[in-house]
């Protein structure tokens, strides 16, 4: 399946009832996350579908498309057209980057994380959205896979989904410290709203008795820089002359006094002349 082929799937499944409330459950998350995050330059790469820049506050904001976008007449946000593994932004340059499902569908997902960290400026955020494989909605996905026909999968056929550890290493490698991780979407895989809507209740219970087997996983991550101390010539001192030890009597143990200075001699006093020499 080509590039173009999978977003276009994507796009026709998150239509679907479990990919509106796939999409619900990620919009909650994304609002709450961006509105505290300042800076000047935020930036999402794809899935257009879902609007996560919408609650953040920053001046300048863009949505990165590759070529295979899709039609974008209809987006009123700015868009960029660009490749995710060479965006076009200088480096430590942006606030935030935002990628909704982005790293399933690149053709390297590593090389797409690299090139968000070489624009990310430090400090910077990186907000990650993704397919847990180890879920109900996961598993379902496996088992439909041994069977014969795509009409038997449950999610998109295209997209390699990232382990939420995997993922968590690759962020370290890269320098990144995770701040924040949830799941969500802990209903049982059904295609219909009105089971979907039935099994809602099952959220706080997922959270808090499975809280990693959710069908999606949300990262807030911080790029950190560790600062350099510069080192520079060593200066000389000058150590100055120790003084003399003061000797002590066994007696007083007090130092001996110094000696007394002998006094200068004083002048003989001139003798008055005498009459002889007159």
């Amino acid at each position: 399946m080509t590039r173009e082929a999978s977003i276009i799937e994507l796009a026709s499944w998150l239509q679907t009832p479990p990919g509106q409330y796939l999409l619900q459950w990620e919009q909650r998350q994304l609002d709450a996350a961006v509105a505290d995050i300042f800076g000047f330059h935020a930036l999402q790469l794809g899935l257009p579908e879902l609007p996560a820049l919408r609650a953040n506050r920053m001046p300048h904001r863009w949505l990165a498309l590759d070529q295979a976008g899709g039609n974008h007449a209809q987006l009123a946000s700015p868009v960029l057209l660009s490749e995710f593994d060479a965006l076009p932004f200088e480096s430590n340059s942006l606030d935030l980057v935002v990628l909704p499902h982005s790293l399933e569908l690149a053709p390297d997902p590593h090389q797409t994380l690299r090139e968000v960290e070489r624009v990310l400026r430090p400090e910077g955020r990186l907000v990650i959205l993704g397919l847990n494989p180890a879920s109900l909605w996961g598993l379902r996905q496996n088992l439909g896979r041994l069977l014969p026909g795509e009409q038997k999968l449950f999610l998109p056929l295209a997209g390699e989904f990232l382990g939420y550890w995997r993922l968590r290493d690759w962020l370290r490698l890269l320098t990144f410290e995770v701040e924040a991780a949830r799941f969500g979407c802990y209903s049982p895989p059904l295609r219909s709203e009105v089971w979907l809507e039935r099994w809602s209740g099952i959220e706080p219970i997922g959270g808090r008795w499975w809280p990693v087997l959710g069908a999606v996983y949300f990262i807030q991550a911080v790029k950190r820089v560790h600062g350099m101390r510069l080192i520079g010539l060593r200066r000389s001192r000058k150590f100055a002359r120790a003084g003399a030890p003061a000797v002590l009597t066994q007696a007083s143990q007090s130092p001996m006094p110094a000696l007394r200075q002998p006094e200068p001699p004083a002048l003989a006093a001139a003798a008055p002349p005498s009459s002889s020499s007159l």
